[in-house]
């Protein structure tokens, strides 16, 4: 193991300069990709408790005005359930008008902000997963450009070899063959992630548009 582990190490810092230029930039590109995924896990992670501990206020509470007292003073500092309900219920309460035709036309710009605050939301969570999967399909053609680059550059070094052998082939060859494997160490675990974490995101805005209905319905039913 110790040996095989050694010829990898020697054979990485043996390639020729474009091969080890490609592997960098595959390295970079993988310690980015599991920055992202990393930051991003922790997001929805929040975004989910933010979710649970809304839905327990509002079952404890169903009485919007005094749920809306409860949110903080400052809209900055509400959390995206509370800025959903919050900008839904506000708008709502914008006009002082009771009559029906009001009623309604409140409830539904009241929906279409919540609609709005939610899509907002989404697309903050959405965010640099368009990065990820760009990472996910790009790496695998860096790392094959890679190999061809180096088993080119090593026929043409074979030309001024008399009699050519596996134990000439080979070294160049496996040099190769190792910015393939960089190039895979890089999108295998882009790509679970981004499969992963856009099903998170899915699953949260499905949640933040069943929430939009259900106070949309209670606010219909207060004309």
């Amino acid at each position: 193991m110790e040996e095989n582990s050694l010829s990898i190490v020697s054979l990485i810092f043996n390639a020729g300069f474009v091969v080890q230029l490609v592997m960098i930039i595959l390295v970079l590109m993988s310690i980015y990709s599991w920055t992202v995924i990393m930051s991003k896990k922790k997001i929805l992670m929040d975004a989910s408790n933010d979710i649970e501990i809304f839905h327990e206020e509002f079952e404890r509470n169903e009485k919007l005005p005094d749920l809306y007292k409860n949110l903080p003073k400052l809209a900055s500092d509400w959390s995206a359930m509370e800025d959903i309900f919050g900008s839904g219920y506000k708008e709502f309460t914008h006009s002082k008008s009771t009559s029906n035709q009001s009623l309604i036309m409140n409830s539904e710009r009241a929906y279409r902000a919540m609609n709005t605050s939610a899509s907002n939301e989404i697309d903050r969570l959405d965010s640099s997963l368009s990065i990820l999967a760009m990472i996910a399909s790009s790496s695998p053609y860096i790392g094959l450009f890679g190999t061809v680059w180096g088993i080119m550059h090593s026929f043409i070094g074979l030309a001024s070899v008399k009699q050519a052998t596996i134990a000439v082939v080979a070294p160049g060859i496996a040099e190769a063959l190792i910015a393939t494997a960089f190039g895979l160490f890089a999108a295998i675990p882009a790509t679970i992630a981004y499969n992963r974490l856009v099903s998170q995101v899915e699953e949260i805005g499905n949640k933040y548009t069943a929430f939009v209905e259900e106070i949309f319905v209670i606010l219909q039913r207060q004309k």
